[in-house]
């Protein structure tokens, strides 16, 4: 089938959790990942070593229409409660279809599966515009997990719609006060604790010992994420995405959520590539596309070093 990687064996479509259906994706040294279909959802991220890379909550239940607690959400067509639609938009509490035709652009791995979304008529009840959300998801074969999105404005009155976007990221962490950012430091965000007020990021590298949601502007293409304990750098790669979200709820707020355990606080961190501050805007006929790579890579790597690439080579 089109929109199938077609080594045997590198892709499967099979049920996953209370009989959702899910893809799972397998690299030729044994790393993999899952997408559910509900949500368009990456789940699962796992190396070579066949460690788990995102985080997802050990009280999470896979019952829709509740969106998936962890993994990589896709907000869209609305960021946080910046608009009239429930909490980031509807794209990841809808079912997503296998793309049997999608837009030809090339891949280096037979590892991929293509889906798209297009609006039910309640969605356009609540959204009054047609689209077609086409995402590609990709597991490369040093292991690297790209997510590749395009959003067409298929409206047939010839009007523009804007929307905001977001690969909401949750990684795995061995400790959050172990954990440093890198990338980010001296860029003017958005604090949402702070009613979204505007200031400029002081200091080094981000290190955690509160909650913090923050949207960076203007944030560079590439991101770093250090977990010293296990000596593991998350590499964060993105295109057409000019912002950067990162958000860890804490002990208090973690407490005060249904689907997230009181100390999983410690073992996560959100970092989102998106487009939150200015929303992208798309006449009829127009496309537009978003990328965000991920690569976990020996620690010895930092932000203003060697390429990732060459380390995943020589590792």
């Amino acid at each position: 089938m089109a929109g199938i990687g077609s080594e045997r064996g590198a892709v499967e479509l099979c049920k996953g959790i209370n009989g959702l259906d899910k893809v799972v994706l397998r690299g030729p040294r044994g790393s993999s990942a899952e997408v559910y279909l509900y949500g368009g959802h990456v789940t699962s991220w796992r190396n070579d070593h066949r460690e788990e890379l995102l985080f997802v909550s050990s009280k999470e239940i896979f019952k829709p229409p509740k969106a998936i607690r962890g993994g990589i959400p896709i907000c869209f067509p609305q960021f946080g409660s910046n608009g009239s639609l429930e909490q980031h938009g509807f794209a990841r509490n809808k079912f997503w279809s296998i793309d049997t035709d999608p837009p030809p652009f090339p891949t280096n791995s037979k590892s991929f599966i293509d889906l798209i979304l297009k609006p039910s008529e309640e969605d356009m009840q609540k959204w009054p515009h047609s689209y077609e959300f086409r995402l590609r998801v990709t597991l490369g074969t040093g292991g690297d997990l790209m997510l590749t999105s395009r959003v067409r404005n298929t409206n047939a009155d010839g009007k523009p719609f804007t929307f905001a976007f977001a690969y909401h990221t949750y990684f795995s962490v061995s400790d959050i006060s172990e954990v440093r950012v890198e990338g980010l430091e001296t860029l003017d965000y958005l604090d949402n604790l702070e009613n979204k007020e505007r200031f400029t990021e002081q200091g080094d590298a981000l290190t955690f010992e509160s909650e913090v949601d923050k949207i960076y502007l203007g944030a560079p293409t590439k991101i770093a994420i250090l977990d010293h304990e296990k000596k593991r750098t998350f590499v964060l790669r993105k295109d057409g995405l000019p912002d950067a979200v990162v958000w860890n709820p804490w002990d208090k707020k973690a407490k005060t959520m249904t689907d997230f355990g009181d100390d999983e606080y410690m073992h996560m961190l959100c970092v989102e590539a998106a487009a939150a501050e200015k929303p992208i805007t798309l006449k009829p006929g127009e496309e537009w596309k978003g990328r965000l790579e991920l690569s976990a890579v020996p620690s010895s790597y930092c932000s203003g070093q060697l390429d990732p690439q060459k380390v995943l080579q020589s590792s």
